[in-house]
Order: C-alpha cells, then sequence, then structure tokens
C-alpha cells in the first residue's frame, strides 16, 4: 500500500494550521520568559536621575555603550557630543519600548526587526567595544559542540524567536490582530 503525496499533504494540512496559530504565541511567551526583563533591567542601568531621566542618561549608560569613548575622554560625558547622546537615549528608549511592543503583540514585525538590529549592534559593542574577542569563549563558534558561547549560541536563539514573528507576526492572541484585523 502507497500513500499519495496529496494524502500526506493533507494530513498535514492540520499541524500546519496550528503552527501557524501557536508559533508566534510561544515565540512571544519565549521572548518574554528570556527576555524581557533583561533588557528592562539593562534599560533601568542607564536611567538618570530625576522624572525624566531617560532624557539625561547615567554615566554607566555611555560606558556601556560607548565604552572606548568614554575611555579616551576620561569618563567624562561632557566631552561627547550631541550624537552620542541620541544614540544612548535612543537605545535606552528602545529596551523599555520594543519588548513590551512585542510581549503585547503591537507593530510586531517591526518591533523584532528592531530587536533584531538591536541584537546585532549590542553583540558588536561587547565584541570590539568591551573586548570581547579576547576573551576565549566569548564569541563562540558554531558546531563545535559546545552550546554555551554567549554571543554567537546564545543570540542566535534570540534572533530565531524573532524571526519567527517577523515572518509569522504576532498571532491571533495579539494587540494586532486586534486593531488590524486581516493580520496574520
Amino acid at each position: 500500500m502507497t500513500i499519495a503525496p496529496s494524502s500526506i499533504a493533507q494530513m498535514a494540512r492540520p499541524i500546519d494550521r496550528l503552527g501557524d496559530a501557536a508559533l508566534p504565541l510561544l515565540a512571544r511567551l519565549t521572548f518574554a520568559g528570556v527576555l524581557l526583563m533583561y533588557y528592562w533591567n539593562s534599560g533601568l542601568t542607564k536611567l538618570g536621575d530625576g522624572i525624566f531621566g531617560i532624557f539625561s542618561p547615567s554615566l554607566g549608560a555611555y560606558a556601556q555603550i560607548f565604552p572606548k569613548a568614554m575611555e579616551a575622554v576620561g569618563f567624562d560625558v561632557s566631552q561627547l557630543g550631541v550624537f552620542h547622546w541620541a544614540v544612548v537615549t535612543a537605545g535606552t528608549i528602545a529596551e523599555f519600548v520594543l519588548p513590551l511592543l512585542i510581549v503585547i503583540g503591537l507593530l510586531t514585525r517591526l518591533s523584532a526587526l528592531g530587536m533584531i538590529g538591536f541584537i546585532i549592534m549590542q553583540s558588536l559593542t561587547d565584541l570590539y567595544g568591551h573586548g570581547g574577542l579576547a576573551h576565549e569563549g566569548t564569541l563562540g563558534a558554531w558546531f563545535d559542540r559546545l552550546p554555551d558561547a554567549l554571543i554567537l549560541d546564545q543570540r542566535a536563539f534570540w534572533v530565531l524567536c524573532l524571526l519567527i514573528l517577523v515572518f509569522k507576526g504576532a498571532g491571533a492572541l495579539s494587540v494586532d490582530r486586534l486593531l488590524f484585523k486581516s493580520a496574520p
């Protein structure tokens, strides 16, 4: 007895529909469980004093994002320009806003793309700005039997989770679905 390819495709349709419904929700839940508080806590370390601390980032914010520039100016933020302030402020805001948008499922595809860009910049800063390339095991290598490298291994999974959202959208249980009825 042989099974026709069309029969196999027909049997797979319910699994495909379940995957289309479950994957975006599971990706958002995984992001929330693994990365939401990671990014919010990181954002909190960058806030300056007072109610408008987000617009006057802390010394640590500049040191985290521009470590070599800060070292070059003796950790005197006043010697850095508007560009540095804008990048640090935008990065700090992004650490709060993008994860929240992903978790609630609002503008999810765009937010996931923004987080992927953020992770790429974060990784480059870790490797070049903070000297991660000098520390053995930080970068890691794929296909090396070791699954715990901080950059290549961990962040590849982060990006994979976000790519699911880029390609599939937020899913049925999302603000996107409520606002844009035709959203996938």
